[in-house]
């Protein structure tokens, strides 16, 4: 089986594939914490590749302010930015390079921008309407989702590439593929437009039945 180093170094290769000539400022690479399917935010901080970003969601958990501040100093040492989801109080709090904002709280995002927080925003949208507000709100960057079938619990129907490249092009900001995200799908992406890809478990192995 592969490494999760040698899982996450291809996919960050993969995911600069799927960029190609695109300039984007943010990273072509997102790795999602998630309880279940990514639950060792340090492991993943370790493994990730110099110039991608992690998103740190570990919401509820009895340690997350020790852990976030452990998260980002391993992932800084090693040239990878990190993106608290929800809670900018805590992305100051740990010096995190910036808030994640799921779709459910993008008023939010706008308002944080709104009282000069410049941090690297990203934000989470699932329908059209909801990639319009993300532009709205002041987000570097959106991931759409779901694209492919997803083990995630709150995954909708897939999309597929062809409606993420419409996506695309009627967005402003740098569009990212999340859901369904792995060695084998990804490289249905390129060509399609888009800045990147989010992965939630994809690095965890490389076989193909993770995402």
């Amino acid at each position: 089986m592969t490494s999760p180093y040698d899982a996450a170094r291809q996919m960050a290769s993969a995911a600069a594939r799927v960029r190609g000539e695109n300039r984007a400022m943010t990273p072509a690479l997102l790795a999602l914490t998630d309880p279940q399917r990514q639950p060792d935010p340090l492991a993943l901080a370790r493994n990730l590749p110099a110039g991608s970003a992690l998103i740190f969601r570990h919401f509820g958990a009895p340690d997350r302010v020790a852990l976030a501040r452990e998260t980002v100093r391993l992932a800084r040492a090693r040239g990878v930015r990190v993106l608290v989801s929800g809670d900018a109080v805590l992305a100051r709090d740990c010096d995190a390079d910036g808030v994640h904002w799921p779709e459910r709280m993008l008023a939010r995002a706008h308002h944080e921008r709104a009282c000069g927080n410049t941090g690297l925003f990203t934000g989470s949208a699932h329908s059209p309407l909801a990639l319009s507000r993300a532009q709205a709100s002041g987000l570097d960057a959106v991931l759409i989702s779901t694209v492919f079938s997803s083990a995630s619990s709150s995954a909708g129907h897939p999309m597929g590439p062809l409606s993420l490249a419409a996506w695309a092009k009627r967005s402003r900001i740098p569009v990212y593929a999340l859901g369904g995200v792995n060695l084998r799908t990804v490289r249905r992406l390129a060509g399609f437009g888009i800045s990147g890809v989010a992965v939630v478990g994809a690095i965890r192995s490389a076989g193909p039945t993770q995402t």
